[in-house]
């Protein structure tokens, strides 16, 4: 990879790393489900009008919607509510081996004993984190992002299952879709929407604004061009940098502290992906929706 596009690369990755503290912005003044809804319109009204599937992967995008949109983001961000961003941006990397395990059970993709001792690391550096004595009260919602996190394999399962399409295409009318199941949950479980609205500061909108368009638009324009122009060997290993960027943000823009059980769980969760992405080719989509 040339230079210039491994800048590119690690752009994407810097752009999804932040976005764990950028979410903690919008959560301080929306409430989650709502945030994420705002978010999903925002998202299908830039890509929707542009980008169309075939009819025949209308109903699996649909059943995406599901997984992400009434799942895996009510779980996530009233996860993160409940904890720091750098903390958050390393349990979440679960969702490497959890999609392991399940491309074994669905695509009967051999683990092998390398794959497995990376899983157990990564499995083992989530519980060192969970051990971590300040996060006594928070433990619910590492529980949250864990179950966020399986949630999120499944679903990189079902974009394997929808074949070819474009990316754009499935985020924006995924997000079309997760939009109203978002806005139903919302209006069923929290309190204060109109509040929040008149009452929203240039941080807030600029967090979704953020989550929207840096996210989801400039990234995935960035990153698209990179799949398709170098080997998955070549673009993969760069995912492991997101939480690199979403703990040095988390510490250098909310004063997360790095205590030894986060270095030592970090370490091992991270070098655990590594060994994932390393052994394996089919585990991990590159292609859907990023976790946060």
């Amino acid at each position: 990879m040339s230079f210039a596009h491994a800048l590119q690369a690690l752009a994407v990755m810097a752009l999804w790393g932040l976005n764990f503290v950028v979410s903690k912005w919008a959560l301080l003044e929306f409430p989650p489900l709502f945030v994420m809804f705002i978010r999903f319109v925002l998202v299908s009204a830039l890509i929707v009008p542009f980008f169309r599937v075939p009819r025949e992967k209308l109903l699996p995008i649909a059943a995406l919607s599901v997984t992400l949109g009434s799942i895996h983001f009510p779980l996530m961000f009233n996860g993160l509510r409940g904890i720091d961003a750098a903390t958050a941006s390393l349990a979440v990397q679960a969702q490497v081996p959890f999609s392991s395990l399940l491309a074994a059970l669905v695509f009967k993709d051999k683990l092998g004993w390398r794959r497995a001792t990376g899983m157990m690391a990564a499995f083992a550096g989530v519980l060192v984190i969970a051990g971590e004595p300040r996060l006594g009260n928070a433990l619910p919602s590492l529980l949250m992002l864990l179950a966020a996190s399986l949630a999120f394999a499944v679903a990189s399962i079902q974009m394997k299952l929808i074949g070819s399409v474009n990316g754009f295409a499935v985020n924006g009318w995924m997000a079309l879709m997760a939009a109203p199941q978002l806005l139903a949950l919302s209006l069923l479980f929290e309190q204060g929407q109109m509040e929040s609205l008149a009452n929203a500061t240039w941080l807030g909108w600029g967090s979704i604004v953020y989550m929207a368009v840096a996210v989801t638009i400039v990234a995935y324009g960035l990153w698209y061009p990179l799949l398709g122009r170098y080997d998955v060997n070549q673009t993969m290993p760069y995912l492991l940098t997101v939480p690199v960027f979403g703990v040095a943000s988390g510490v250098l823009l909310m004063g997360d502290p790095v205590t030894l059980n986060l270095a030592l769980g970090g370490l091992l969760t991270i070098g655990g992906v590594a060994v994932i992405v390393k052994r394996r080719p089919r585990t991990v989509s590159e292609t859907v929706t990023n976790p946060t």
